[in-house]
């Protein structure tokens, strides 16, 4: 799949993330990858320079204008080299997976280097069983959840044995970056002339709107105003893990049966993503619990972003995204019922088309000069007492990919701690299971992990009381690990909880 609608100049969602990227809070995305048996570095990195005139954006930089008069453009880097962006590492002995976790979080704090492309991709060698890891790294003004996927199927190959790569159609010399004059100009026109059907649409939304309109684009803002504007009125209790950041990152995954997730959904109702969010309720109630904080008739406010990219705009990266607040209550004993209350709000907020409204309010006020745009960049946001936690959930490939003949093995998505928020979870689908990824600020949430085992157990607890089957599961392959142990028993809410014997970095 060739990229294409690939814009030169940012859009106002992609700038806001580039504008709000600090050491503490970088906003990168990334993922670990397992892969079976060793890959030959060599010819990795030969088989992605193969590829990149596929993905142009990874061959270009950020270039921001002369005093930030206008949003940034992407640029070729006159210096592209293909090494400073494919590194390889080797793990210590033993190589276990929670040895890659650690080194995953390591090399997923701090930002990432303005003066090229902004991507990175680690190797790592030496896991146990011969296998390979690999941990991606790219800025969240490049790509979003969705675009994320779409790149990976690019970069990774879908059979052992791929045919060759067409080469470009013919011999392409990309352009100089421009001097600072050629971007100054290039700006304020684009400032003039850009985005004007945009703005129409959301003014008119607005003067239908306060005028008494009846039209949908007004009914959406209205809808979007009267459910966000009581979150900002009344702040929400801060979970133990909202706080300061200290940019260091902590890594916590785990993984489920795709299959059984779909049977739960059958048997009780619901999407996915709801019985994901019933999960982390579980997992969040107990958690919140071990703090000693209380739970009943309590509800965690949880981000779920929502992908609102059109048919036409597939293969153009960046982020195109609107955010649903769900109140996910925590203090319910019942999973079922648990389930079933978020059914409830997350399908009344889809009637509403709520997401819609979000997006519009969300183009206004992201369309702001972009001297200001950066300028509250250095001073940052506003305090968040909107929102807990982030939930993000990405459908990734349901078939194997591969890389240089070798299967991807897993995947674990690591989204990036934002707003006060000290944990994002990452859920993404691939090949038959359900990923999770838990990134933590180290400071904000040093108990990540308790966190995880929680969400195992309130998978269990979910499962068994829908009257689910635990569905067959492939034998590991060779150098996974295995455990002898059964699968966990749903305890009660305060017993104590064991870890999870799940595989898991």
């Amino acid at each position: 799949m060739v990229q294409r609608n690939l814009n030169r100049r940012f859009s106002p969602q992609d700038a806001a993330f580039f504008y709000f990227d600090t050491d503490a809070a970088p906003m990168n995305v990334g993922s670990v990858f397992i892969f079976e048996g060793e890959i030959p570095f060599d010819e990795f990195v030969e088989g992605v320079a193969s590829k990149l005139h596929l993905v142009p954006r990874y061959r270009q930089r950020v270039v921001p204008p002369p005093f930030n008069i206008g949003r940034p453009t992407w640029e070729y880097d006159p210096n592209f080299d293909i090494r400073r962006h494919i590194h390889r590492l080797r793990i210590d002995p033993p190589g276990t997976d929670s040895q890659l976790a650690d080194l995953a979080a390591r090399l997923y704090a701090g930002r990432l280097d303005r003066g090229k492309p902004l991507w990175d991709i680690y190797m790592v060698e030496g896991l146990e069983g011969g296998r390979t890891g690999m941990i991606a790294k790219t800025h969240h003004c490049l790509v979003d959840g969705v675009s994320g996927i779409e790149l990976l199927m690019v970069t990774l190959d879908l059979s052992p044995t791929p045919p060759p790569t067409p080469p470009p159609p013919e011999k392409y010399e990309p352009p100089a970056i421009p001097d600072r004059p050629t971007l100054f100009f290039d700006a304020i026109w684009d400032n003039a002339t850009e985005d004007l059907g945009r703005w129409a649409n959301v003014q008119k939304a607005l003067v239908e709107l306060t005028m008494g309109g009846d039209t949908a684009g007004a009914r959406n803002v209205a809808r979007a105003l009267g459910v966000a504007i009581p979150y900002f009125a009344v702040p929400v209790a801060p979970a133990p893990f909202d706080g300061p950041f200290s940019g260091d990152r902590k890594l916590a995954c785990t993984e489920v049966s795709f299959q059984e997730v779909r049977d739960i959904r059958r048997a009780c109702g619901g999407t996915v993503n709801d019985v994901v969010l019933a999960m982390l309720g579980g997992a969040l109630g107990r958690y919140l619990e071990m703090h000693r904080e209380p739970t009943q008739d309590r509800d965690i406010r949880v981000l779920t972003p929502v992908n609102v990219r059109r048919e036409d705009e597939r293969g153009a990266l960046g982020n195109h995204i609107a955010m649903l607040l769900v109140e996910v209550p925590v203090g319910m004993p019942d999973p079922v019922e648990r389930l079933r209350t978020i059914t409830e709000r997350t399908a009344q907020l889809k009637r509403s088309h709520v997401a819609d409204g979000i997006e519009s309010v969300a183009n206004l006020l992201l369309n702001m000069p972009s001297p200001i745009g950066a300028m509250l960049g250095t001073v940052g946001p506003p305090p968040n007492t909107v929102a807990n936690i982030v939930c993000t959930n990405v459908p990734g490939p349901m078939i194997p990919l591969y890389t240089v003949g070798h299967r991807m093995l897993s995947g674990y998505p690591m989204p990036p701690p934002l707003w006060g928020m000290g944990i994002n979870c990452g859920v993404m689908s691939y090949n038959g299971r359900l990923y999770f990824g838990l990134v933590a600020d180290a400071q904000a949430a040093p108990d990540v992990d308790r966190l995880r085992d929680f969400l195992d157990q309130s998978y269990v607890e979910l499962r068994v009381a829908a009257g689910v089957d635990r569905a067959e599961q492939p034998e590991p392959a060779e150098g996974a690990e295995r455990s002898g142990k059964p699968a966990a028993a749903a305890p009660e809410r305060g017993q104590a909880v064991a870890p999870s014997s799940r595989r898991r970095p």
